[in-house]
């Protein structure tokens, strides 16, 4: 609840970037806080990644109907290079697997088909007609869930997302603490980019030119969530398609 006088209107950050501020209602956001407490208990539960270079991320993550992780080699070939030739299916330094190969081994949680419909929901939303122009929005049909919790002081370093094996649109929605985001341009992490606030309950899609932009949480911002939820920090649960069949 943001106590604005006026509401604040839906916005392209960049062509195929929208932001539809406020788009989950108050019963809505709860509602998923109350599932992401329930994704988050173990088995296959919340826990941190440990980077390529060996670093934790701040942030603690639990994914749903495929598992993201760190690969110290292709599962496929054993390659443990970016680029394998004859490999029908490379991933390195990061895949989506069945299970929880990075934690406690155990098959990842499906994926909520309550989820799905309202990540089709929010790219109708944010692209209304448009969608016909941007790759997979149409007939949208998601399959994997990462859910991140930030405490005080965590943050996402900017990066792209390039597991997947379709173009599909990114679904992003916020719960509890604001946050810093920063859209970037789809070459580089430097220049240009957008910094926005993204409050809990708002919506961000990005597809189309917008696809594989650099992205990250620069920080966020303890003590704004909305009390009514019981929510310390912020959640992010990010919706996409995989492309994968098994």
């Amino acid at each position: 609840m943001t106590g604005e006088l006026f509401p604040r209107p839906s916005r392209e950050l960049a062509p195929g970037a929208v932001l539809v501020p406020d788009w989950l209602d108050l019963t809505r956001q709860r509602e998923l806080v109350a599932a992401c407490r329930e994704w988050a208990r173990p088995p296959a539960g919340l826990r941190r990644v440990r980077l390529p270079g060996g670093a934790e991320m701040s942030v603690r993550q639990v994914c749903l109907g495929w598992h993201w992780a760190v690969v110290p080699r292709c599962p496929t070939c054993g390659v443990a290079r970016k680029a394998a030739g004859g490999c029908p299916r490379h991933w390195f330094p990061y895949a989506y697997l069945r299970t929880v190969a990075d934690g406690d081994g155990a098959p990842v949680k499906p994926f909520p088909a309550s989820l799905g419909a309202l990540a089709r929901r929010a790219v109708a939303a944010a692209y209304g007609p448009r969608a016909t122009g941007i790759p997979g929005a149409v007939d949208y049909a998601p399959d994997v869930a990462l859910v991140n919790h930030y405490g005080e002081g965590a943050r996402m370093g900017l990066h792209q997302d390039l597991e997947e094996r379709t173009d599909a649109p990114v679904v992003s929605l916020s719960l509890g603490d604001s946050c810093v985001f920063r859209l970037g341009n789809s070459s580089t992490r430097k220049r240009p980019w957008t910094d926005v606030e993204l409050r809990g309950g708002d919506l961000l899609v990005f597809g189309g030119p917008a696809r594989y932009a650099y992205h990250g949480v620069l920080r966020t911002l303890p003590g704004t969530a909305d009390p009514a939820l019981g929510l310390a920090g912020r959640l992010n649960i990010t919706v996409r398609c995989t492309g994968l069949a098994d």
